[in-house]
């Protein structure tokens, strides 16, 4: 993986930059949409290409372990095969779903046995096999298995668990080493800074995570309730401490303004479910603010759902008509709605990277935080 920062903004710390790996270029900023189990909930991999157009998305490894299951995955020639998709993949390790299992989940230091949310089964997941799960499932970016701390967090369990990210991070890399790609395709692996909303912590972190030199970096553990301005805090202080010569990405980040802000503050990558499942409760992302397309103040509005055009389905279809589909519980809705949230979501990132070449970031986005801060 190679990783080529074109530029930075004057004003603020964003950058602009280029990741390619075998399966293509990632212009950066960048936002991956979550296809969780090999799929963008209710949206084709045509349309995903087509009206969304991003360069990766993301899989994740808890649930392509269980749901098809490894065997399944390799025989059809690993994930993009068997998705039917050629651009690039990223795999969360799992760690995050392992802390969602809090009452069905035992973290020792070998790693984490928890029960199958499908079926009750017991299952171990350890720093080593998360690195061979992913190297079946085949994803071009991997992630370290780490464990994530809940907020609030008492500062001596995060100062603990974040220990032992570190090391199950050594044991990551020694495994990763070893293995070699299975469907012709380099990998990366990413290590992820942990400490909880402790500056202290997430400086010990981010100095160890930058010495293990791995391909790229990621932040974890703030995407778990903690208050946006303490998301900011955190996200300052461990930027400033991992090398600009190697990628950043904040796992489970956010809405349209808590992207811009953090790319101020020098992230690259960012993921979340937050567009695809607002979209399917009827909540639409604009540059104007936010649509809940289910009020009745849209019934009779046939203007473009929104004008902008971030996708076709902006254009072709009508507030009043997408409002109906809702209300009638019509699959079609949730469809539109989602393919809208993404698109707009690409465009964010997009315009916030041609901005940064501009030289006007700063600017913008104080223009657009502003824009997007109301409920229309």
């Amino acid at each position: 993986m190679q990783f080529n920062l074109l530029c930075s903004d004057k004003e603020t710390k964003a950058r602009a930059a280029n990741i390619i790996t075998d399966h293509g270029t990632i212009e950066t900023p960048i936002f991956m949409p979550v296809g969780t189990a090999g799929t963008v909930k209710g949206v084709h991999q045509r349309e995903l290409k087509e009206d969304v157009n991003p360069d990766i998305i993301l899989g994740n490894t808890y649930h392509l372990y269980l749901r098809p299951g490894l065997e399944i995955l390799e025989k059809s020639g690993g994930l993009h095969k068997f998705m039917n998709w050629d651009r690039n993949i990223l795999t969360d390790s799992g760690g995050y779903q392992v802390y969602s299992l809090a009452d069905q989940r035992k973290i020792t230091e070998a790693g984490v046995k928890f029960q199958s949310h499908i079926d009750g089964s017991y299952h171990l997941f350890t720093p080593e096999n998360v690195m061979e799960i992913q190297q079946r499932i085949g994803a071009d970016i991997v992630m370290a298995f780490d464990e994530c701390t809940p907020y609030p967090c008492d500062y001596n369990y995060a100062q603990r668990s974040m220990h032992m990210t570190h090391r199950w991070l050594d044991r990551c890399i020694n495994h990763f080493n070893t293995l070699d790609p299975l469907y012709g395709h380099q990998q990366a692996l990413f290590a992820i800074v942990q400490g909880s909303t402790y500056k202290d912590l997430r400086k010990q972190s981010a100095e160890y995570i930058a010495q293990a030199d791995t391909p790229g970096n990621a932040i974890g553990g703030l995407s778990v309730g903690e208050p946006a301005e303490e998301m900011y805090a955190m996200t300052e202080v461990v930027c400033d401490m991992l090398p600009e010569s190697k990628p950043r990405y904040l796992m489970g980040v956010g809405t349209p303004i808590n992207l811009l802000e953090n790319i101020a503050l020098g992230v690259d990558m960012f993921d979340c479910v937050m567009p695809t499942r607002n979209a399917r409760n009827g909540m639409l992302f604009t540059a104007y603010g936010t649509i809940n397309i289910k009020n009745l103040k849209w019934a009779q509005d046939y203007s473009p759902i929104d004008e902008a055009g971030y996708t076709f389905v902006d254009t072709e279809y009508s507030k009043s008509y997408l409002r109906h589909l809702f209300m009638a519980n019509e699959y079609l809705g949730k469809q539109i709605a989602t393919i809208h949230n993404l698109g707009f979501y690409l465009w964010l990132v997009r315009t916030a990277r041609e901005q940064i070449i501009k030289g006007d970031f700063a600017n913008w986005k104080n223009k657009m935080v502003k824009q997007m801060d109301q409920r229309l």
